[in-house]
């Protein structure tokens, strides 16, 4: 196994189990603006979406749920760039993911990802409308792991 190949399978297993996972907007101010989120790919708290994203090992696909009303998607609509961050301090490894996000109008994928619980926060159901999905496929990637450093173009 090269290099790089070890240094993707340490991002994906911090992927599947880190939780929460931590996104990055930037503010009509340019300031940055971090919240933790769900993080849809931690295989022990959502193993039904083991299969979809199994398709996306290679280009590091995330999504997120979220509120369309939330400040999150005004930040989005007037600046795309967005770093997500995985993390296990516990054990010195993370990873932050850089790119531009988009916001997915997609009924099957709300559908897809929807699970219990997620009524709380859309009472209208998988096709509510303050419920929006937000994708990306990150274009470059920068952790640690132990007292390694790392930084690969994806």
């Amino acid at each position: 196994m090269s290099a790089d190949e070890d240094l993707k399978k340490i991002c994906l297993e911090l992927m599947r189990s880190a939780q929460p996972v931590y996104l990055t907007t930037i503010d009509g101010n340019g300031h940055p603006r971090t919240r933790a989120m769900f993080n849809l790919r931690n295989e022990k708290r959502y193993p039904y979406l083991i299969p979809l994203f199994e398709k996306h090992d290679d280009d590091f696909m995330i999504l997120f749920s979220t509120n369309t009303s939330s400040p999150k998607i005004q930040d989005i609509n007037g600046n795309k760039a967005v770093s997500v961050y995985y993390c296990r301090p516990d054990e010195s490894r993370g990873v932050n993911f850089g790119g531009e996000i988009e916001i997915v109008d997609d009924s099957e994928l709300r559908k897809t990802i929807w699970h219990e619980g997620m009524e709380r926060y859309y009472p209208s159901g998988y096709d509510d409308p303050d419920h929006t999905v937000l994708r990306l496929y990150p274009r470059k990637a920068h952790g640690w792991n132990q007292s390694h450093t790392f930084y690969i173009e994806l």
